[in-house]
């Protein structure tokens, strides 16, 4: 395995994803006009073994915008450490300049001028642009797809995933992991699954019943290349039964599993594996746990929280890789493998400039196929945007406080609650608002929105149960995503305090009065894990709010007073 010294050795030459680069005119520049995919695609061949780690892609086939959060607070052993690092800070802490292409992609500082600089990011025919280059390069590198895949989009929700399948075919990965992936329903996760020309992995996803490895995710496979033996274990998203509704697959359960996790790694290094690479889809912070506990794991591919960060981090001598969203980045890592050992490293985050990167044509001829039974519904054009609509942010993002606006308006509510999900693209000021847009922040298959009553004291629990999934100091207890989003209401946080006090000061905004415990509230909310929600579909609400404003302007939240970050 690396020591410290090859670590900060190989560092030194794996780090920012473009380097030094003239960008002094970067406002007045089209990004073709400075970038060359050349540049993006430069890489320094290393060692015997390349690992390709793609992520979070959420059903995006096309180019999008996607801004980078602007609060991410980390608690207990990862305050202010990375990716709990955000903005001027940190671009800063990777010496990144103001305004330059690594300013763009993975920060959010000046996002909607710096977007209409360098243009939008991702698409998959892009991504198999870079995918072929470095297969090119290195023609037996392994491509690791690290899951929430076939989920997020219209033409994914239309097809039940089918479209994402045929284009991730096309790609060829080497194997995935899975988290949204089981909420089209484990009828068709097994249809998809059984079908797969390639391995489908979690060595935490276990039958229900008896409490055994569920056969059809098998917990590793080996790889040979480049001399060495390698080993790819699975894991899935841990918490699928708490964050999302464990009645759409109730033959499964799944965890962290520490314990079998070392069996696992322990197993493939009793069968000469050389290299141990977890395929993850727990999220950075547990991640960066387990490589702490379950030793002789060289590599982990982490995904789930969507961060993106230029360079590894080092948890003893476990390396992590996070690789963005949204088809965003693809990260390539190689290393240099010997006698057993992983001997060094060289990694480049490689961001997907949409106007830069030339499209792969037939995937590209794919992608178009896909999407043509729906091209009328996907381009029709419901509004416009004055406003930058975003998502990201552990408290409020505009694309939720619009939601919540449609929420309340439509469904006649007091209070409106959007679920804290952090997948969804951005739009910039002036940009029309289609339908495909509205899919790609609300599409899911458990999107009704239901309109209920609730107490102010049980409003409170709900807020303090979410609040302990995100700021509980210990990241094994972290099962949500970003703190539930709440229209028409604005509250405290002491995101320091302990499980049932950090949420006080809370107030109906139409008013200007203190929630009454007591007092019965009419509240609208989509994507309830329980059976049997009734409602319209989110999508519906949306489009019929955004229709009826035909301009959209989201004033500034300040409505959530947070304490201790």
């Amino acid at each position: 395995m690396i020591s410290r010294r090859d670590f900060l050795q190989t560092s030194m030459a794996a780090s920012a994803i473009l380097g030094a680069s003239s960008f002094g005119n970067w406002a007045k520049l089209a990004a073709q006009q400075a970038l060359t995919q050349d540049q993006l695609l430069q890489f320094d061949t290393f060692g015997n073994v390349s690992l390709i780690h793609i992520t979070d892609i959420h059903a995006q086939l096309k180019p999008i915008y996607f801004r980078e959060p602007s609060i991410n607070i980390g608690v207990g052993d990862n305050k202010g450490a990375v990716p709990h690092v955000t903005g001027a800070d940190f671009r800063k802490l990777y010496g990144i300049d103001d305004g330059s292409p690594s300013h763009y992609a993975l920060s959010s500082g000046d996002f909607s001028a710096l977007a209409q600089g360098y243009g939008k990011v991702g698409g998959l025919d892009r991504m198999a642009t870079v995918i072929n280059a470095i297969r090119a390069d290195r023609p037996d590198a392994i491509l690791l797809d690290g899951g929430d895949t076939w989920h997020g989009s219209y033409t994914c929700y239309h097809s039940q995933g089918q479209d994402m399948v045929n284009v991730m075919n096309a790609l060829k990965p080497d194997a995935m992991t899975f988290h949204w992936e089981f909420t089209l329903g484990s009828d068709r996760v097994h249809e998809i699954v059984e079908g797969l020309p390639f391995a489908a992995l979690g060595q935490n996803i276990f039958d229900a019943e008896w409490d055994e490895p569920a056969e059809l995710f098998p917990p590793y496979k080996f790889f040979e290349r480049g001399g060495a033996k390698i080993a790819v274990i699975g894991q899935a998203f841990p918490y699928m039964p708490i964050a999302n509704p464990g009645w759409m697959f109730p033959e499964y359960s799944f965890g962290i599993r520490d314990e079998n996790m070392q069996a696992m790694v322990d197993e493939v290094r009793g069968q000469g594996a050389d290299l141990v690479v977890v395929l993850s889809h727990n999220g950075f912070d547990v991640d960066k746990k387990m490589a702490g506990i379950v030793s002789g794991i060289d590599v982990i591919l982490t995904g789930h929280t969507h961060d993106a960060l230029p360079e590894p981090v080092l948890v003893g001598e476990t390396i992590l890789i996070a690789s963005g969203s949204n088809g965003k980045f693809v990260s390539r890592v190689d290393l240099d493998v010997r006698d057993g050992r992983m001997m060094g490293f060289r990694h480049k985050l490689i961001p997907i400039f949409s106007d830069v990167i030339e499209p792969d044509k037939e995937v590209a001829a794919l992608i178009d196929e896909q999407r043509a039974p729906f091209k009328s519904e996907l381009e029709e054009v419901i509004g416009q945007t004055e406003s930058l609509l975003y998502r990201r942010g552990n408290f409020n993002g505009s694309w939720d406080d619009l939601i919540c606006d449609a929420l309340i308006e439509e469904r006649e509510a007091d209070i409106a609650m959007s679920p804290g999900v952090r997948w969804g693209p951005s739009l910039i000021p002036g940009q029309d608002i289609t339908r495909e847009d509205i899919f790609n922040v609300t599409s899911m298959t458990y999107g009704k929105a239901y309109r209920s009553e609730m107490t102010g004291e049980f409003i409170k629990v709900i807020l303090e149960d979410v609040a302990d999934n995100i700021f509980n100091p210990d990241p094994y207890y972290q099962q949500g995503g970003d703190m539930v989003r709440i229209g028409g209401m604005g509250y405290r946080i002491d995101i320091n305090r302990p499980q049932g006090s950090r949420i006080s000061d809370m107030v109906l905004l139409k008013t200007g009065e203190a929630i009454d415990p007591s007092k019965n509230y009419v509240v609208a909310g989509w994507a309830s894990v329980n059976e049997g929600t009734e409602g319209p579909q989110i999508w519906d609400v949306v489009e019929n709010h955004i229709a009826k404003q035909g301009t959209v302007r989201v004033a500034p939240n300040d409505s959530v007073k947070v304490i201790g970050a």
